[in-house]
């Protein structure tokens, strides 16, 4: 099958490489001059790391391996440490911290380069009598018997689909970064809380340490680092040694976005894929790990039966993907009711519990965003089906 992605951020390009690796004709559609590697570090969990492995990707030697992760109160109290090797043991896997960068050149790797057409920024679709049809800025006609919208939160592919949509903000960004680490991490990933809202600070590998920090957005006009300063620089270390290590320069907002998550991720031909069918702000690191969920789906939903394949895909990964955004929206607050139960009294509480509660709890939670990690076969009619002619 001739398949067309547009996008060559992380689902894009894991995408093309498992759609490759099954026998199909791909090719990727990015509108920059090259893969774009800005950014600062992704956290693979064990379903990322796992699905990363069934696609051949190797990262030994990468990033920074998470063995525990720690929550502190604003004044450095312990609220609660979790050993992920038991994660570890239960899921066959690890969690790892790696540079945007690294991850996407690591998916690439071995890819052929005419796999890849750039400065091809989308335009529009049109739907044959036989297959697809896709414009590019740049005056590029493409045909294709499917067309993967894997073009971000922004998506012109969904746009295409399903008409204009509001892109909203939730309110929150992130400032974050890959510096130098400041302080040894050892393997944990640390994470602070307080009324202000949430610091985090974990180890990405080669000896830099990759840094978050929410505040509300818009932001007030003047210096981001002084202004961050101001509202998190009184917190107990590791806070001031990170403040005394950042620059202007590694300071960049991320405003977060949530969109509506529709009931099927496309239409006729086309298939929706990451941010595109499912933006979520990047609290936990979900965002990127449900992209490569997306993939390892997709994968199987084509090799099933390419002619429901959007039902199949649609069906399995809608639920999870809809439960990890409402997690990643609920998970921190930097204002409001649930800001004052993070402050210092309301969360010693947490502190006396048994590090095991917190630990199943997060297995449990994995389970159930991740189709690769839990996943049960569920299978109902649908009025969504693909019509594409079987894999060759």
């Amino acid at each position: 099958m001739r398949i067309l992605i547009v996008g060559g951020g992380i689902g894009g390009v894991a995408a093309a490489r498992t759609l490759l690796d099954a026998g199909h004709e791909v090719t990727v559609l990015e509108r920059s001059p090259e893969l774009r590697t800005l950014g600062g570090a992704i956290t693979l969990w064990h379903a990322g790391t796992t699905i990363l492995d069934d696609l051949g990707v190797d990262l030994s030697g990468a990033g920074g391996r998470l063995t525990s992760v720690e929550a502190r109160t604003a004044s450095g109290r312990p609220v609660m440490t979790m050993d992920l090797r038991r994660l570890d043991a239960t899921f066959g896997s690890h969690a790892l911290v790696i540079p945007r960068a690294t991850l996407l050149r690591a998916l690439a790797d071995g890819l052929p380069d005419e796999v890849f057409q750039f400065n091809a920024r989308f335009t529009g679709l049109e739907e044959l009598a036989d297959g697809i049809r896709v414009h590019t800025e740049d005056g590029g006609v493409h045909d294709a018997d499917l067309l993967i919208g894997a073009d971000g939160v922004g998506s012109a592919v969904r746009a295409a689909v399903f008409g204009p949509e509001p892109k909203p903000l939730t309110g929150v960004a992130s400032w974050q970064g890959l510096i130098p680490t400041p302080v040894d991490l050892g393997g944990t990933a640390l994470m602070m809380m307080g009324a202000k809202g949430y610091l985090g600070l974990s180890p990405a590998g080669d000896g830099l340490a990759q840094w978050f920090c929410d505040t509300p957005w818009p932001a007030p006009d003047g210096d981001p680092l002084a202004m961050l300063a101001e509202r998190y620089g009184d917190w107990a270390p590791p806070v001031p040694e990170l403040f005394a290590a950042l620059s202007h320069v590694d300071v960049r907002a991320y405003p977060h976005h949530r969109r509506r998550i529709p009931r099927f991720w496309g239409r006729g031909r086309t298939i929706l894929l990451g941010d595109s069918a499912h933006a979520m702000p990047p609290s936990l690191a979900l965002g990127a790990n449900q992209a490569l969920e997306d993939v390892w789906v997709l994968r199987r939903a084509l090799d099933a039966s390419p002619a429901t394949a959007l039902r199949e895909y649609s069906v399995r990964r809608r639920g999870r993907a809809s439960f990890a955004a409402a997690v990643a929206t609920r998970s921190m607050a930097v204002r409001g009711p649930q800001a004052f139960f993070q402050r210092e009294a309301m969360m010693r509480g947490a502190g006396t519990l048994p590090s095991g509660v917190f630990e199943r709890a997060l297995i449990g939670m994995k389970r159930r965003i991740s189709n690769r990690l839990g996943d049960v076969a569920v299978r109902h009619p649908g009025p969504a089906a693909i019509t594409v002619p079987p894999t060759e």
